[in-house]
């Protein structure tokens, strides 16, 4: 059938967050005429929740984006008040880094980086259906009932498909910051097929930083770092500093005087929300023991008074909402400027997805962010470059990019999100990762950055910097592969109190001991006066920790044998060597490969096995 189509479009992306940002741009810049729809031109790259981008995990997601061509990074760089490295007295696996954003000026240039884009178009507008024939996708219609016609779609809705605050007992079908909601779209999704969920999120109050009295609270200042998101990034300064601070036992009691009003124990609210980032009141009714909790004061943007609260979400009455913060040490007089609330919205089922993220039944519909069931911006926004990549690669009827868990927190993510069922908004944590010492916030470009070029993502100014990189590295390590006799190392060693070897030494074997760093080295022998601070603290930890990533790559190469044989269509439940259990899950999942199969819960070693000795007998292996 012939659409009657307003404009025709290589893709379209639903939702202009920060996975359909990164979808679209990825989309456009890869040569595709793209439509980008969105609910609200001023909602774009909306920072709904706290005004950060990065954290623990989430800063190598940031990252990884940038590496491989995104905007998140420079972005964020663009509109950074404070940046700080997390878990900088760990080890470096676990270290990532965050910047505290002002959401002003982040939407804006978001916003000004889409208009400017060739080959994107932008309509304001809701998406009411998604066409498609044949199991293919044709087109979207509009709720004005305007058709436009595409040969791929990228969902990128985020928190939007009939969301709803909750705030006590009143609630209101909206969206984040009072946008409307998409009200349609869910039942074109659920007659396409697709199974819809009900998952919940939440957020503090924002309050007036004049009535704060900050006395009371710990100055947390930003570090002073020679780093950014982006190596585009030249001279990244901090600008506002953050306060930490505590609540209080009176507040506790609050609280608890008043819990039977909480929608959350009242059964009000029917989404499933995150474990990992409880509101306040349910912090106090899991956690009774403990006498305070943390809070952080973090600015929204230079441009407003407007304090976000950190670790304060609540769906509490505005009545009980006012005498619980004023509870807290130093917000005596404070005064609120947005209530807490909690907010409910639609979401599908990721494991309907393929690894490239589209549907496993409908050819050319791609999901991204939250629609998924993820929860932050900086999942969103490794979801939205990695479907728009695959769209375009739709387009051109080529082979989907797909990262391994070896390769990056993006493959982390989405790897999860294919093969273990999410029952509450997913969440990046290093912990997640079982590579995470060989993807480090530090390497992301030195990962990625070849892939995006190779894609067509990465620029001629980006690329130049990232070679140059690699030759530095080089440099460095050439340097340090020079053999010194243990008099010219006596005053290293002494300095570091160190002892003093017997023979020689290379100076890469200096700094594998404890007390000596490439910083040493640099200082006493004159070295490295051109090479940035961050490719010798690079250096300084793949020498530092040789053994342990040696060992972790001897891991990926026996797990990555799996994970290359693929997968032909089989019906599971014909193998009667595996367990019912077994024969469900991989009929329900249809894993892309062996190694995608051995994740999936359900499905034991034993299990793994039999399907190897099938493959053998099939001649698949």
């Amino acid at each position: 059938m012939m659409l009657k189509a307003v404009e025709t479009y290589d893709a379209i992306v639903i939702g202009s967050g920060h996975a359909g940002s990164e979808a679209c741009l990825a989309l456009s810049r890869l040569g595709k005429k793209t439509l980008l729809t969105t609910l609200n031109l001023d909602s774009i790259a909306f920072l709904a929740c706290n005004p950060s981008i990065g954290g623990t995990a989430k800063g190598q997601l940031a990252g990884e984006v940038d590496a491989l061509g995104g905007e998140m990074g420079v972005n964020a760089d663009k509109a950074l008040l404070q940046l700080r490295m997390l878990n900088i007295g760990k080890g470096p696996a676990v270290q990532s880094l965050r910047a505290q954003v002002d959401k002003v000026v982040y939407h804006t240039q978001m916003k000004h980086t889409i208009e400017r884009q060739p080959n994107l178009d932008i309509l304001q507008g809701e998406v009411a259906e998604v066409l498609v024939e044949n199991n293919k996708v044709v087109g979207v219609k509009t709720a004005m009932g305007e058709v436009f016609a595409c040969n791929a779609v990228v969902v990128a809705t985020g928190v939007y498909l009939n969301s709803r605050i909750i705030i006590g007992d009143y609630t209101k079908q909206t969206g984040p910051n009072g946008y409307e909601p998409s009200t349609k779209l869910t039942q074109s999704l659920i007659d396409l097929g697709i199974e819809i969920r009900r998952f919940k999120t939440g957020t503090p109050a924002r309050v007036d930083g004049k009535t704060i009295d900050y006395t009371k609270f710990e100055l947390q200042p930003g570090d002073e770092l020679n780093v950014s998101f982006s190596p585009l990034s030249k001279n990244v300064k901090n600008k506002l500093p953050c306060y930490l601070g505590y609540t209080s036992t009176e507040m506790h009691d609050c609280i608890r005087a008043n819990i039977n009003r909480a929608p959350l124990y009242s059964g009000k609210i029917n989404g499933v929300g995150p474990r990992y980032c409880p509101s306040i009141e349910d912090k106090i009714m899991r956690f009774s023991d403990k006498e305070r909790h943390q809070l952080f004061l973090e600015p929204e943007s230079e441009s407003t008074d407007e304090v976000y609260v950190q670790g304060i979400s609540s769906s509490m009455p505005s009545d009980v909402q006012r005498k619980m913060y004023r509870l807290i040490p130093g917000f005596e007089q404070v005064k609120i400027m947005r209530f807490a609330y909690a907010i409910e919205y639609d979401c599908i089922n990721a494991t309907e997805l393929k690894n490239s993220l589209e549907h496993k039944k409908i050819n050319g519909l791609f999901f991204a962010g939250q629609i998924n069931g993820t929860s932050g911006y900086e999942e969103a926004a490794a979801q939205g470059i990695m479907a728009g990549i695959n769209a375009g690669k739709y387009v051109d009827n080529s082979q989907p990019l797909v990262l391994g868990r070896n390769q990056a927190y993006i493959g982390v993510l989405i790897d999860d999100l294919v093969t273990k069922e999410i029952t509450e908004p997913y969440r990046m944590m290093t912990s997640r990762a079982e590579y995470r010492l060989s993807i480090r916030q530090d390497n992301c470009d030195l990962r990625l950055t070849q892939i995006g070029r190779d894609i067509g993502l990465v620029d001629d100014k980006r690329y130049k910097l990232y070679k140059k990189k690699v030759k530095q590295i080089e440099e460095v390590f050439n340097t340090l592969n020079q053999m010194k006799n243990p008099q010219e190392l006596t005053e290293l060693f002494n300095a570091t109190n160190t002892p003093i070897p017997k023979s020689g030494l290379t100076l890469k074997d200096c700094i594998k001991r404890n007390n000596i760093t490439i910083n040493e080295v640099k200082k006493h022998f004159n070295l490295f006066e051109n090479i940035p601070n961050n490719v010798l603290d690079y250096v300084n930890t793949e020498i530092k920790y040789e053994g342990y990533i040696k060992n972790e790559q001897a891991l990926i190469e026996k797990t990555k044998k799996l994970d290359d044989i693929s997968l032909p269509e089989i019906d599971y439940s014909q193998i009667l060597g595996l367990r019912l259990e077994a024969r469900q899950k991989l009929n329900k999942f249809k894993p892309a490969t062996l190694g995608q199969a051995k994740r999936i819960d359900g499905v034991s070693p034993s299990d793994i096995n039999v399907l190897l000795v099938y493959l053998k007998m099939k001649g698949v292996i």
